[in-house]
């Protein structure tokens, strides 16, 4: 039947708003679809499913027949199909579930729709690169650069112009361009590091570009992370530099006691110390437990510093504070020219650098899993590659980690591979709590306080008792760490050498004021001298450490008179200890 001309003078438009700017193909065809009057039209199918004729007063046409909820790029092939095997393009009819004529759309709109949602996803794709702040580089399946965005101009320093057009590895070495495995293989990687310019560091997202099964080009993220890598290689000059500084400043502590630094003399850090001084002179793996700002870094070094590996170095990175792409990097260093073919002597990892000495593993909870897995095989191989390198490199390096967190709980949770666990829990070490150590508190706001006095070229300031007691009374959840800022607050707000409870923190006011009450050991103004610390109240007239231990147990009773507490911390005893001590030797708890 030979085709009459389009119906669009015949139907009895409903509506005929102009098609609105679209930027997708899923579509429905029915976005197109002009409305039509039902009564005036109707439909019987042809010999070809799908493909019927419409009639309209009594003049009949050939259509498609589609459904009105299949999308516009659906519609285009079937109306090529169709287009193939005749002299023209048929129109579309849409119809609903139910099977009725829902609308019309002629061949030239639906064209019409192609070309303008080319041209308007053309304007997105190139708006989307321009504002990107990643450099972007798309290639076709002959590596030819189709896309190269404003960032990647920058990143590079290559023009656009210089860039599209031609091969990629014109511009970069075969091997040093990630593209090409997403291209050739099809593989997609995500956030990988690399250094495709010795000058520049890069994070990498790279996927093939398919349709249907078929690779039709490669696409490039690369996240420009120089900035970063440099921040983080001061940092880590800086926090070497403070290594040395504080082993260099040892040499005036006592020379025959690492753990110096360590103060406090309650049984529980004591218990903890004596552990450490025996695993320190092993080359055991060690993993110290402990709540943030307990001061598991300290052990850690007092550790190394007590070990037969003393004079060989002690390097420390936080498994927290470095972004996971950086870790690998950080850990087992990358190889010169291994991206680019350049002449770079490349940079050791800290594994390396710690050969002969102690590696501190700190925050190592925070490990990704992936990056678990090549820690592992690292400790348990005692060899290791740099990235991008070939050559093995065995070291002799001694672990010591440390967590805040609970890892057994992380391996039931499947966050911390069990393997790797067991490897690091060779030898355990749990660092006490402020809270578990409530004792010390008044030793160590002494020795902070005779710190910061020399720090601000002050005279020691007298912590007020009311003061002395809330300190010891809050809960300290940043433990030492948060003691020692908040003494140098105290220290700077003091007036006239007095440290009064309105210059506390709100904080610590307010938990004082909320908790309920109970009992605690109270503090007068002898106890809340400068020196009336445990490590400089010892050498006061009135405390004779010789004698017997009753004769010692009854001479700091007299010196804090009677108070228990601050006995107990001049001996160095918890103040159970004390009191079974007392009940022992016959001495009246009322004394």
């Amino acid at each position: 039947m030979k085709r009459l001309k389009p119906f669009s003078y015949l139907l009895v438009w409903i509506g005929s708003e102009d098609l609105k700017p679209l930027f997708s193909l899923d579509a429905r065809i029915s976005s197109l679809a002009r409305p039509i009057d039902p009564a005036l039209v109707s439909i019987r199918e042809g010999i070809t499913p799908g493909v019927g004729l419409l009639r309209i007063n009594d003049q009949e046409s050939p259509v498609l027949i589609l459904p009105e909820a299949m999308s516009m790029a659906d519609a285009g092939k079937r109306l090529l199909a169709e287009a193939d095997d005749s002299a023209f393009a048929p129109d579309i009819v849409t119809v609903n579930n139910e099977g009725h004529v829902s609308g019309f759309v002629e061949a030239k709109r639906l064209l019409g729709a192609f070309v303008s949602i080319a041209g308007n996803q053309a304007i997105l794709l190139k708006t989307l690169l321009d504002t990107m702040s990643e450099a972007i580089t798309i290639v076709d399946t002959d590596n030819v650069v189709q896309y190269w965005n404003p960032a990647a101009e920058k990143i590079y320093e290559i023009d656009r112009s210089q860039v599209v057009g031609t091969r990629l590895d014109v511009h970069f070495a075969s091997e040093s361009i990630r593209l090409l495995d997403a291209l050739k293989q099809g593989e997609t990687v995500y956030r990988l590091y690399h250094v495709p310019r010795p000058d520049r560091h890069v994070l990498i997202n790279a996927a093939p570009i398919r349709r249907e099964n078929e690779i039709i080009g490669a696409i490039s993220i690369e996240q420009d992370i120089t900035e970063l890598v440099r921040l983080n290689e001061e940092l880590a000059h800086t926090t070497a530099h403070l290594h040395n500084l504080q082993q260099e400043m040892s040499r005036f502590h006592p020379a025959d006691d690492p753990f110096f630094p360590i103060k406090g003399h309650s049984a529980s850090i004591q218990t903890a110390i004596q552990a450490a001084r025996k695993v320190a002179q092993t080359d055991a793996t060690v993993l110290i437990n402990g709540e943030s700002g307990v001061g598991k870094e300290l052990f850690a070094q007092a550790i190394h510093q007590a070990s037969r590996r003393r004079d060989k170095p002690f390097i420390a990175i936080n498994c927290g504070a470095i972004p996971a792409a950086l870790f690998e990097s950080e850990l087992f260093g990358y190889q010169g020219g291994a991206f680019t073919g350049a002449e770079k002597k490349g940079k050791p990892g800290k594994l390396e650098l710690a050969h002969g000495g102690t590696l501190f593993l700190d925050e190592i909870g925070e490990l990704p899993l992936e990056l678990q897995v090549k820690l592992l095989r690292a400790l348990q191989e005692r060899q290791f590659y740099r990235v991008g390198g070939t050559e093995p490199i065995t070291v002799n390096t001694r672990i010591v980690a440390a967590t805040n967190r609970q890892l057994e709980k992380m391996v039931a949770d499947g966050l911390f591979r069990e393997d790797l666990y067991y490897r690091l829990n060779v030898f355990t070490l749990e660092i006490p709590s402020l809270r578990e150590r409530r004792e010390d508190i008044p030793e160590l706001v002494q020795i902070f306080l005779h710190e910061y006095a020399i720090a601000h070229e002050h005279p020691v300031p007298r912590v007020s008792p009311e003061v002395m007691q809330a300190l010891y009374d809050y809960s300290w959840p940043g433990n030492i760490r948060q003691l020692r800022n908040v003494i140098e607050r105290l220290s700077i707000l003091q007036e006239n050498g007095l440290i009064l409870y309105d210059q506390l923190p709100s904080s610590i006011r307010m938990q004082q004021l909320e908790q309920p009450v109970i009992p605690q050991p109270r503090f007068s103004s002898a106890d809340t001298h400068p020196i009336a610390s445990a490590s400089y109240a010892a050498s006061r007239p009135g405390f004779e450490p010789g004698g017997s231990e009753k004769e010692r147990i009854l001479a700091a009773l007299e010196r804090t008179y009677g108070n228990k507490k601050a006995a107990a911390v001049l001996l160095g005893f918890s103040r159970g200890t004390l009191y079974n001590k007392m009940k022992k030797y016959g001495i009246d708890e009322g004394f």
